[in-house]
């Protein structure tokens, strides 16, 4: 947890708890915890939303190369064909 340590922790604990004292810190803990879980959501989304953007950019470039390649496989055997002489 942000490279903090079990006892830098509990420092930082006393000092806001005597800076901001016994009625108010349970307060400003449970809004920090709100705003953390609000901003785990959101780093979530974002990076759900990211991933289907790279997913479907993938997916268009996998159909770009198959057509492609289908194209150039249906010229080749256009040329073959028309390379062959008729039998006659």
């Amino acid at each position: 947890m942000f490279g903090i340590g079990s006892t830098e922790l509990l420092l930082i604990l006393v000092v806001a708890l005597i800076v901001l004292g016994p009625k108010n810190l349970p307060k400003i803990a449970n809004t920090l915890g709100k705003a953390m879980g609000q901003f785990q959501r959101a780093s979530r989304d974002f990076q759900r939303s990211i991933n289907t953007e790279i997913a479907f950019e993938e997916e268009q470039e996998k159909k770009k190369a198959e057509q492609k390649q289908a194209e150039t496989a249906a010229e080749t055997t256009n040329t073959k064909d028309e390379t062959k002489e008729p039998k006659a």
